[in-house]
This record gives C-alpha cells, structure tokens and sequence, in this order.
C-alpha cells in the first residue's frame, strides 16, 4: 500500500492505490477533529486501505491533543474494534 498523506488544505488523509484515491475527510473545531467520511473504492474494499486511513487520522488527532467526534459509520465501526483509540472520543 503507498503511504497515507496529510491533505490539509482539502482536511483529508488520502492514500492513491491502483490510481485510485482513498480519503477520509475531517473538520477541525474547537479542539476537536470532526471524522466526517471515509472512502474507498468498491474495487479496492477489503484491504486495509480504509483501517490504514483511519488509523493514520486518528494518530494525527492523539498527537495534536485533539479530541475525535465521529460522525461516519466506519470510523465507529472502527473505535469499537480497537479500544485502545475510544479514549479519544468526545461529545
């Protein structure tokens, strides 16, 4: 897999695989890191590519002391799967 990188001038994590782009897009307010959508190819689904984005994100967001609203199904999805990133949730 290439490597991830920070667009943040789009405020996207994006990762070109097969000249495809995969992003996952945020908002940043008042501390926090709004997780707005995550994308994947349909073609490209199943390896990794969106697990890598968002893990990229959300180690972006520990080391910047953001807290991290959710507002896309994936990433939810993802917190539950590895509690070791829900300490960085907020309302």
């Amino acid at each position: 897999m290439d490597t991830v990188r920070h667009n943040t001038g789009k405020r996207r994590f994006e990762v070109e695989q097969e000249g495809r782009l995969s992003v996952v897009d945020y908002q940043l307010r008042e501390g926090r890191m709004i997780i707005t959508h995550t994308f994947v190819p349909t073609e490209l689904r199943g390896k990794g590519i969106a697990e890598k984005l968002v893990s990229t994100a959300l180690e972006f967001a520990r080391s910047e002391s953001f807290g991290v609203v959710s507002q896309c199904s994936y990433v939810s999805t993802y917190l539950r799967r590895h509690p070791e990133d829900a300490d960085l949730l907020v309302e």
